[in-house]
């Protein structure tokens, strides 16, 4: 479940950020330089398929859907657009979770998968 978090110096709501230096989630308050650690990965879950359900009843406009979390760091291998929602979902065949990518090309919305997300106890 996920919890809104506060500044302990200037009580502004914090912001999930990714500290890409040192590849962990932060929030940070965007009026002052408060910054910690997350204390968990996950900023917002919403389940938007029931496992087993087939794709094509997935919403057709998650490009949209504000919860999603965005990269820029990615390109569709059909129209080459640089941003992509994304989202954990069970890879067909596979045991564990991929991530699905969908451009935000408003011409395209091609969706792919990338190869499954390993899990690891955190310490």
């Amino acid at each position: 479940m996920s919890v809104t978090k506060f500044c302990p110096e200037c009580n502004n709501l914090l912001y999930p950020r990714e500290d890409r230096r040192q590849q962990i989630l932060i929030y940070a308050c965007g009026s002052c330089n408060h910054k910690e650690k997350a204390d968990s990965n996950i900023v917002y879950w919403k389940q938007i398929q029931q496992p087993g359900e087939d794709e094509s009843l997935l919403p057709q406009d998650l490009t949209s859907e504000t919860t999603l979390p965005r990269t820029k760091n990615v390109r569709c291998a059909l129209c080459n657009y640089r941003e992509a929602v994304f989202f954990q979902a069970k890879a067909r065949g596979e045991e564990g979770m991929s991530l699905v990518f969908i451009c935000c090309n408003s011409n395209c919305g091609h969706r792919w998968q990338e190869r499954p997300v390993a899990h690891h106890a955190e310490h």
